[in-house]
């Protein structure tokens, strides 16, 4: 293994220099140059860990997610990533499965070596932060809050959002428009689901059914289960608004099965569907800002750790309908394609 005695050797420098090089201290720049090209040339890499050890700081960021397999958590975090190695740091992944004990126990590590700071998408409206805080760790939440906790926090406007793609299933001539949504006391599932009973009030005059209402697992298998609790109903919903693209998924899979697609049975998903390999003409999609999000949440938190003082921010970020990326559309052509007789 390389070490920083074989880059001196060959930089012609003493191994003090190197370490000052690397460990960000002023040093002539013949030098500094001289060190660096040596180090490249023999593939030398810096022992971070021993560096945060000597200078009392850290060069990793906390990214926790609930769900990495789903796409727009993945775009957060790519976007998390680009703004922090842009700075030098790194940034460590964890999985936290919606699970609040799962979510703690990350937190623990995180709060223990310590991370410079922790960007979090909480579990529950429960999630506690109660260490990092106490240890000065600064910590983002993105996506959703964190309860009775001032923490800087950068969400998308779900309430909104919610209300304006259910309305366009009622624009289009639905009635009996049903809503699958994720589990309770998960912010944006909660937030989804009032956006869609706003929507639905608005269009019917009347409070949303019970039966036209299913929360579950924000998964695939958790939309397709709903999807055909739905179906098996005395009177059938017409329309489905599924709160998130997994939800949605598992809809299509179910509306594709029965052959009840769009315009037979209207849909509405809250969020892309990159793992919808051909989505059915007829679906109504929001697009969610994901990479904003993680590029505020990001900036946030390098602000907090570069000193930045104060009482906890909150970004809402507006969904601007009619933009391809940002926006809602119709996949495949104007809204008369799905408009039915009331």
């Amino acid at each position: 293994m390389v070490t920083i005695y074989d880059v001196a050797a060959k930089a012609g420098v003493s191994a003090a220099t190197v370490s000052r090089v690397f460990n960000g201290i002023k040093v002539r720049p013949d030098m500094t140059e001289a060190v660096r090209k040596a180090a490249e040339e023999l593939g030398f890499v810096p022992n971070r860990m021993a560096r945060r050890l000597r200078t009392s700081s850290s060069e990793i960021i906390a990214m926790m997610i609930p769900d990495i397999e789903n796409p727009f958590f993945t775009v957060m975090t790519r976007a998390v990533e680009d703004v922090a190695r842009a700075r030098g740091y790194s940034v460590m992944l964890c999985n936290t499965d919606e699970d609040p004990e799962k979510e703690q126990e990350y937190l623990r590590v995180a709060v223990s070596e310590p991370v410079a700071g922790v960007i979090l998408a909480p579990s529950s409206i429960g999630t506690r932060l109660d260490l990092a805080i106490e240890r000065g760790v600064p910590v983002v939440c993105v996506d959703r809050h964190a309860a009775n906790v001032e923490a800087d926090t950068v969400v998308a406007d779900n309430l909104s959002g919610a209300t304006a793609a259910a309305r366009l299933l009622f624009e289009a001539g639905y009635r009996r428009v049903a809503c699958v949504s994720g589990p309770k006391r998960v912010e944006t599932a909660d937030l989804r689901h009032q956006g869609w009973a706003a929507a639905y009030r608005e269009a019917n005059g009347a409070e949303p059914p019970d039966d036209l209402v299913i929360r579950t697992s924000y998964t695939v298998a958790g939309g397709a289960e709903a999807t055909h609790r739905l179906l098996s109903l005395p009177e059938p919903p017409d329309a489905i608004f599924a709160a998130n693209n997994k939800l949605a998924s598992g809809v299509i899979r179910v509306l594709a099965a029965e052959g009840k697609l769009p315009p037979t049975v209207g849909l509405a998903s809250f969020g892309g569907l990159p793992l919808v390999l051909l989505v059915p003409v007829g679906v109504l999609v929001t697009h969610l800002p994901a990479r904003r999000l993680g590029e505020v949440a990001a900036t946030m938190l390098l602000e907090r750790i570069d000193g930045l003082k104060g009482p906890g921010r909150e970004v809402v970020l507006p969904l601007v309908f009619g933009d391809e990326d940002e926006g809602i559309e119709l996949i495949d052509g104007a809204l008369a394609q799905t408009s039915r007789s009331s």
